[in-house]
């Protein structure tokens, strides 16, 4: 019989796709710190020892992008001359400009009930559940296999490690009844010149199996490390780095439709972000209430308008009660207009970093205080089922 597999893959913050969705993230943070109602849509392109910084921004204060550059890489890890990216020396280019005023006119109107939204587009949000934090396996595992290994590398512990880092896990659903590991894969850039055989029995053991056995889960699983037996050379001296391009390790690992916006870098005002959050709030409450075993939903958004233009929702047969029904409760039990997700979340002054969500993903986050991953609205749910 043919395995029924699937996989997801994730990255470190080393990343050089990730070092850009951090620097526009942070960025996106000061701009908030310093005015709440600033409008910010950031792109950050890095190649090299070059970082270029764009897009259109309005805010009431000062923003020192060359700094907030140094300072991200400088915490990433690029510190030294030899990783080819290095915050003492890294160019900065700032191209940033003010934002259209034709946008401003159709998303500010005085009040969170009529704030329209920051642009067209569709947001998916989904909940499983599969794990304790209503996020598919494959995901959660990969996400913590990077997080771990640049929390040991930080440390002091993962020896010759630097900062670029991959991985991917492969979770084997032929029989339900026992969902194993199949595979797992990981890349890290290490110093030049080490005892590769000693570097990869390290993530093997410290890193890999660990990680699995902390799922309750099988640790005898196929594993490759490295592949093509060096990576010395990484991060933005390796590869161009670019915000917005890890859209699939943000969300579900793939397992999940996706509407094909990126979060980081946008202000509230975008719905790309924001209704994506609201989208997963929603899946999460529905499933944790025990609607549904899995939910995937949609909304949709015109530029200036408030309310969603549709509302969809999959429950893939695993509902309890009907889909329509549940559509009907989402709109009396969920508030979707932008302005009242940004109002309800705390979004423009949040109790989080924005950039604390450009890694690892941005819903199923047991380090960060998420507002959209909150289950406030079960109690409520739990009545349409009694």
């Amino acid at each position: 019989m043919e395995k029924r597999l699937f996989t997801s893959e994730s990255v470190s913050e080393g990343h050089p796709d990730k070092v850009c969705d951090q620097i526009s993230d942070a960025i996106l943070d000061e701009c908030l710190k310093q005015d709440p109602n600033a409008h910010v849509a950031c792109e950050t392109f890095a190649t090299g020892n070059t970082v270029l910084v764009g897009g259109e921004i309005t805010c009431n204060g000062h923003i020192d992008v060359e700094e907030i550059v140094k300072h991200v890489l400088k915490d990433v890890g690029y510190d030294k001359e030899e990783l080819g990216t290095d915050y003492h020396s890294v160019k900065v280019i700032n191209k940033i400009q003010h934002q259209s005023p034709d946008i401003n006119q159709g998303v500010d109107r005085g009040s969170p009930e009529l704030q329209g939204a920051g642009d067209q587009g569709i947001m998916f949000g989904y909940a499983t559940n599969e794990t304790e934090g209503y996020m598919p396996l494959a995901i959660v595992i990969a996400h913590k296999l990077v997080r771990e290994a640049t929390r040991l590398r930080k440390e002091g512990a993962f020896k010759h490690a630097r900062p670029d880092m991959k991985s991917q896990v492969t979770i084997d659903y032929t029989d339900p009844n026992n969902i194993r590991v199949d595979t797992v894969l990981m890349s890290c850039q290490h110093d030049d010149g080490i005892n590769l055989d000693e570097f990869k029995k390290y993530i093997h053991e410290e890193i890999m199996q660990k990680t699995v056995k902390s799922f309750g889960l099988n640790t005898d699983f196929r594993y490759f490390i490295n592949p093509t037996g060096r990576f010395v050379i990484g991060g933005p001296s390796g590869d161009t780095g670019l915000t917005g391009r890890k859209i699939i390790v943000d969300t579900y690992g793939g397992y999940a439709e996706h509407g094909g916006g990126a979060f980081s870098g946008k202000d509230p005002s975008k719905v790309d972000r924001t209704a994506t959050y609201m989208a997963r709030y929603i899946a999460k409450n529905i499933v944790a209430a025990k609607l549904a075993d899995r939910a995937l939903i949609q909304l949709s958004y015109g530029i200036g308008i408030a309310e969603p233009l549709s509302v969809y929702i999959n429950t893939f047969g695993t509902n309890k009660i009907s889909e329509e029904k549940i559509l009907e409760i989402i709109r009396e039990v969920f508030d979707m207009r932008p302005g009242m997700i940004i109002k309800n979340f705390s979004l423009k002054k949040p109790s989080f970093q924005y950039r604390s969500l450009s890694n690892y993903g941005h819903f199923g986050r047991p380090d960060v205080d998420c507002p959209w991953e909150k289950l406030d609205k079960v109690n409520e749910l739990e009545k349409y089922i009694k």
